[in-house]
């Protein structure tokens, strides 16, 4: 069977839960990647992989998420997407000669709205569903954020035949096609066994703008050994390393360190869990995040803070917390993989018998004669 698989190529962590389960797909099914930015530079090496757009956040000079230039400067990208510009037709035409009987995404608009178009069915299979398929689960300031997300990512992502979400936190599906499983554990995390260390691990998704000055003077001021990843720089700097992106390295400085400061990102979350790491969560400024950081804090496995005005007692205040935060570890770790695995080959043999038929152009009328 042929499948496309879209990554979202924002940040890496799309990646690392995609590369946990194309292995096995690529065992029974002819799998092709469609990735954009940093999940093309992650999965490309590894796998059969086609550059394709991105929505690209923007920040303003506070290092916060500004609106204003995400929707300024991602105005052609929108369009194309929208009315089927050039990067769709390019995309469109590529499923034209691809002929996937299955179209998996990873928070990737793209192919999902391709596939729909191409009446190809579809598989969602994310994290960031979670806010528009589950029962909401939001505390009381991020409902008005949540709602008006849930609305977007619907409307960006369409209607999928079938939904995955893999999650460090559970939730309630809101329908029968909505699946929801745990974070996904990459080769690399289940290869290595947990120490505890002295070290405090950094990460930052984008540290070109969030390892911010007031940050770095808090990682300073804690005067413990900090281990950086996510900026451009690198070596040591007083009591800051600051390292390049290294899968296997990563993963050995998380499993050793004391605990983890940093964006709140699903799959971060899920292995400092597994881990037992405590997680002093700096959630960037975006609804999915927040809600991770909120998350993070009523599991009792870690504190979230603000990334926009952290101090070295926030630090001391989380690391003072960090034993009883440990304790409450052991109850919330999971392990999704097999999970991921069996509920995407029932999902595809689904979705191959139920393929819809419309055809809407050209390139799409190619393809529904090819494959009828």
């Amino acid at each position: 069977m042929r499948i496309a698989y879209g990554v979202m190529g924002y940040g890496r962590g799309h990646a690392m839960r995609t590369g946990t389960v194309l292995p096995h797909l690529m065992k029974h099914h002819d799998v092709r990647v469609f990735a954009a930015a940093d999940a093309y530079k992650v999965l490309a090496p590894r796998f059969p992989t086609t550059e394709i757009p991105l929505f690209r956040y923007h920040y303003g000079d506070s290092g916060r998420y500004s609106l204003r230039r995400t929707v300024s400067r991602n105005i052609k990208p929108i369009a194309d997407l929208l009315f089927q510009l050039d990067g769709m037709q390019t995309l469109m035409n590529e499923f034209a000669h691809f002929r996937p009987d299955v179209v998996i995404s990873d928070s990737e608009a793209w192919t999902l709205r391709a596939a729909d178009a191409m009446g190809i069915p579809r598989l969602s299979f994310d994290h960031v569903g979670i806010i528009a398929h589950c029962e909401p689960h939001f505390p009381w300031e991020l409902r008005l954020a949540g709602a008006r997300d849930a609305m977007g990512y619907r409307y960006l992502m369409g209607e999928p035949e079938r939904i995955l979400i893999s999650s460090f936190y559970p939730a309630t599906p809101k329908d029968a096609r909505t699946r929801v499983i745990g974070p996904l554990m990459r080769d690399e995390v289940l290869g290595v066994t947990p120490t505890q260390g002295e070290h405090l691990l950094a990460y930052f998704n984008k540290g070109e703008h969030l390892f911010r000055p007031q940050v770095e003077e808090a990682l300073r001021k804690s005067d413990r050994p900090v281990i950086v990843y996510g900026t451009d720089r690198r070596g040591q700097d007083d009591n800051l390393l600051f390292k390049a992106p290294a899968n296997a390295e990563f993963v050995r400085d998380l499993a050793s360190a004391k605990a983890v400061i940093g964006t709140s990102g699903n799959q971060l979350a899920g292995e400092a869990i597994h881990f037992g790491k405590p997680m002093l969560a700096l959630p960037e400024d975006a609804f999915e995040q927040r809600l991770n950081a909120y998350m993070i804090e009523r599991m009792g496995v870690g504190m979230r803070r603000s990334v926009s005005n952290l101090h070295v007692r926030d630090i001391e205040d989380f690391l003072a917390m960090s034993p009883f935060m440990r304790n409450n570890m052991s109850e919330h770790r999971r392990d999704g993989r097999a999970e991921a695995q069996q509920w995407l080959d029932t999902y595809i043999d689904e979705l191959a018998g139920h393929r819809a038929r419309r055809s809407v152009g050209p390139a799409v009328n190619g393809w529904m004669a090819q494959t009828a």
